[in-house]
């Protein structure tokens, strides 16, 4: 049997393998550094978030992240149990007085973690990160 299109295509030119691969590799250097916070990136995502405007439904942060609805179910449970976040008023979401506390404990670790991505990245390419991110964010609804 022949596959042309399977011999005549170079996975490696995939865009969101090469994607998949920035994301996985940033989240990995974020990890070493947050780890010993007991947070997650997606975590501290949804943290920074809530301390920066209130009252935001899981709709609003799914759509301010792009964060699929059960991933952003899975980490709000886990912050939810921890009393980093409250539901006090659902749907309105808020970070607590304990999430404050503990994002202001991570957030030294997370500058570490920024200033390695930085260094390897370099001014150029961090400025193509946020170029690719600003496309692709208007082609969203």
């Amino acid at each position: 049997m022949s596959y042309p299109l399977l011999e005549s295509t170079d996975p490696t030119t995939c865009l969101s393998g090469k994607m998949s691969r920035i994301s996985r590799i940033t989240a990995k250097i974020f990890r070493k550094h947050i780890k010993e916070h007991g947070l997650s990136n997606s975590q501290m995502s949804l943290l920074f978030i809530l301390s920066k405007r209130s009252d935001l439904t899981q709709k609003e942060l799914c759509d301010i992240l792009f964060m699929e609805k059960s991933t952003l179910n899975r980490n709000l449970k886990r912050l939810v149990d921890h009393g980093y976040v409250t539901k006090k008023d659902f749907p309105a979401l808020n970070i607590s007085e304990a999430g404050k506390v503990q994002l202001e404990k991570a957030i030294p670790a997370w500058q570490k973690a920024m200033e390695e991505i930085r260094s390897l990245l370099q001014d150029d390419g961090e400025e193509a990160v946020n170029t690719v991110l600003s496309k692709l964010k208007t082609t969203q609804p």
